[in-house]
């Protein structure tokens, strides 16, 4: 089985600040790192890392070489990432001496993926596998059809939040993926509270109090404890969570065990500075289950 994952490939440069700035405030960094990051290439990474065959769709501009290099060291499948004119994406983000982090995009490459060469690519696509996507590149509508069509499972990470690309995917969805701010935004703005939505599969990340999987059918409420570490940096800590509760899925794990697992990778990525270069193996998220 394989995951497709129509996902944003960015450069991130972080820096280690103090506190994050308010409003009209400078701050001096005490350190800067360069490094992966994107919540698509976050998520191909973790569900590589986690043992699942993992087909990135995405693009890069002239300055991208390396992070398709990164991505591929990895053992993400880039054969269908694209090259663009222009730059590729960036973050901008500040970690705070606590692990908390604020973050500024440049879309770059990632809004400018042809269409067409999903398309081709998903053609490929055996029914049962997966795609994911988030909201960092465009075409997300069309794949999550296109998938659907081909009998894909589909999934989606609500984030960056827009109400209005989630109220646009929603009716391809076989799992919707947010944290709880995200969850009662999704619930201001469509009317109706996430036990409702016509998506089999709802998973509320809690941050350190873990996750609630809601399935929608029966209301039923599932909780899962996240472990107890001190936060470093929680940057991707939620794409690590996601790219491996998909790589479990995709191998056939119940959706308590993929879900306490990718748990578990999360709490690990909060302990390490960086985005993708700092995801746990399989190996380390496994170890830390004895």
């Amino acid at each position: 089985m394989t995951i497709w994952n129509l996902g944003s490939i960015n450069a991130d440069h972080v820096y280690a600040v103090p506190h994050i700035a308010a409003p009209g405030e400078t701050l001096a960094a005490s350190a800067l790192n360069r490094g992966l990051g994107g919540k698509g290439a976050n998520m191909s990474v973790a569900a590589a890392r986690a043992g699942a065959r993992v087909e990135h769709l995405g693009a890069v501009g002239t300055d991208g070489g390396w992070m398709v290099a990164r991505l591929e060291s990895y053992g993400v499948s880039c054969t269908h990432v694209q090259r663009r004119e222009g730059p590729s994406g960036h973050a901008i983000i500040a970690v705070d001496a606590e692990g908390e982090n604020a973050i500024t995009l440049w879309p770059g490459a990632n809004r400018e993926i042809d269409l067409d060469v999903v398309k081709r690519a998903l053609e490929q696509a055996k029914q049962g596998d997966i795609l994911v996507a988030q909201n960092e590149t465009n075409g997300q509508v069309e794949a999550a059809a296109l998938a659907r069509a081909r009998g894909l499972t589909v999934a989606y990470a609500a984030a960056p939040f827009e109400a209005e690309a989630v109220r646009a995917v929603l009716g391809h969805l076989d799992f919707l993926v947010l944290n709880e701010i995200e969850a009662r935004q999704l619930s201001e703005a469509l009317g109706t509270p996430v036990e409702r939505l016509e998506v089999p599969n709802v998973v509320v990340t809690l941050g350190a109090r873990g996750c609630d999987w809601i399935e929608t059918a029966s209301g039923a409420r599932h909780h899962v404890d996240a472990p107890k570490v001190e936060a470093v940096d929680t940057t991707g800590a939620g794409d690590t969570f996601t790219g491996y509760l998909i790589a479990g899925l995709a191998e056939g794990r119940p959706m308590r065990q993929a879900l306490e697992r990718a748990s578990r990778a999360g709490a690990i990525k909060v302990g390490r500075r960086g985005a993708a270069d700092a995801i746990p193996t399989a190996e380390e998220v496994d170890r830390a289950a004895l």
